[in-house]
């Protein structure tokens, strides 16, 4: 009963918070029915693999492969963490991100970017590396908020490690959406990409700055400490992850 009254509450206070757009209110919603997976092995990843490679050859990104998969030298690195996002029980999107330091500073954009990256390493400063992101060709059509949903991964990592930026490796065309969404401004133009038969450009949405504007203008990027908690903490000896964890935006709704 009192998670029933809770469901309640969220969807009312949606529905008559004059401060909430109907883009917020349709992307919490949505939502509801959101699992994020920290995917470390198995067939999770395979999944993961074959989501992105029917993903990318529909975009001509990649030529076809007879193992249709996409696996690439990054996945088995210190600080990396891949995620299956899931809607209604269906796999529909996927990313992966490196948590780039000093230390753990191998991982594409550092490879293609190093002569930038590298110097800012050395300095101290810490990335997060968005990489692999894929939406099911079927899925992406139907929910076309999906980018919003799936992105909202690394800029919480931003601010749960307390990195200075975020990277975004990315088509020129994407810049724009970056840029609005994710105050992401340009660093380096064009160069080829590991495994993508088009070039990218390198940008930075510097933290915190990304995660404070990001949840005034959006309810749905907002979490709580115990979300982030079970998003970025790997599984080890005395620690197993769990399996699935949800979004905790619509818990936060009325801070909007």
């Amino acid at each position: 009963m009192e998670n029933q009254f809770a469901k309640q509450t969220d969807s009312t206070r949606r529905e008559t918070d004059p401060g909430m757009t109907a883009f917020a209110r349709n992307v919490l919603g949505i939502m509801e029915k959101i699992e994020y997976r920290l995917c470390e092995g198995g067939e999770d990843l395979e999944d993961i693999f074959r989501l992105r490679y029917n993903s990318y050859l529909s975009a001509g990104m990649i030529k076809s492969d007879a193992s249709r998969m996409v696996i690439d030298d990054y996945e088995d690195l210190p600080e990396t963490y891949t995620y299956g996002i899931h809607y209604d029980g269906n796999l529909v999107c996927t990313v992966r991100f490196h948590h780039i330091t000093k230390e753990f500073s191998r991982s594409p954009s550092t490879t293609v970017f190093g002569d930038v990256l590298g110097p800012r390493l050395d300095a101290g400063e810490t990335f997060i590396d968005p990489s692999r992101f894929a939406a099911d060709n079927e899925w992406s059509t139907t929910l076309r908020v999906l980018p919003y949903i799936t992105l909202r991964l690394p800029m919480l990592a931003c601010h749960y490690f307390g990195t200075s930026a975020c990277l975004q490796a990315i088509k020129g065309e994407h810049a724009a959406f970056y840029k609005r969404v994710f105050v992401a401004e340009p660093l380096v133009r064009e160069r080829a990409y590991p495994g993508l038969t088009c070039a990218v450009d390198l940008w930075q949405s510097p933290s915190p700055l990304v995660w404070q504007q990001a949840q005034e203008r959006f309810a749905f990027f907002r979490s709580t400490p115990l979300e982030e908690r079970m998003l970025f903490t790997r599984s080890n000896d005395t620690y197993r992850a769990p399996l699935t964890i949800l979004p905790s935006a619509k818990y936060l709704s009325h801070a909007a």
